[in-house]
């Protein structure tokens, strides 16, 4: 894996978007923090084992494009492409970030997860990596 050092994050723009280029983002420098989560939801909406995801401070990260919301939980929104269904970003209306999913990044190797969470919903399957910060579950607040 070709992760960055935190000096080269904290300068660089990295941008990112949907599939089919209707929604765009660009962020800037080094993410608050940089997670993989096992939660039901993420697994659905991503399809995948898991959702990954750089969570940036909201001033950090310019978007572009229309996108539609739905809500997933009491705090939790949802953000996607109407036209080809990317996930785009997920935020809590508690908080001032944005957490945007690995895969809608331009490049891959950018960024490493720190934690796990909702990890009584991981795969048996996949290798340890990231360190387990929740065994089971965990209400949504900051991990920091």
């Amino acid at each position: 894996m070709n992760v960055q050092k935190d000096d080269e994050l904290a300068t660089l723009v990295h941008e990112g978007g949907c599939a089919c280029g209707a929604f765009r983002f660009r962020a800037q420098g080094k993410p608050i923090r940089a997670s993989i989560c096992h939660c039901m939801t993420c697994r659905q909406v991503h399809g995948s084992a898991f959702g990954a995801y750089a969570i940036y401070a909201r001033g950090d990260v310019m978007m572009s494009g229309s996108l539609s919301t739905w809500k997933s939980s009491e705090e939790g929104r949802r953000h996607f492409c109407p036209v080809c269904g990317s996930v785009a970003y997920m935020e809590f209306t508690t908080r001032d970030e944005v957490d945007l999913p690995f895969g809608a990044f331009d490049e891959t190797g950018i960024f490493e997860p720190a934690y796990e969470l909702w990890c009584k919903h991981r795969e048996p399957w996949l290798p340890q990596g990231a360190r387990t910060e929740y065994a089971e579950e965990r209400p949504h607040q900051d991990a920091r």
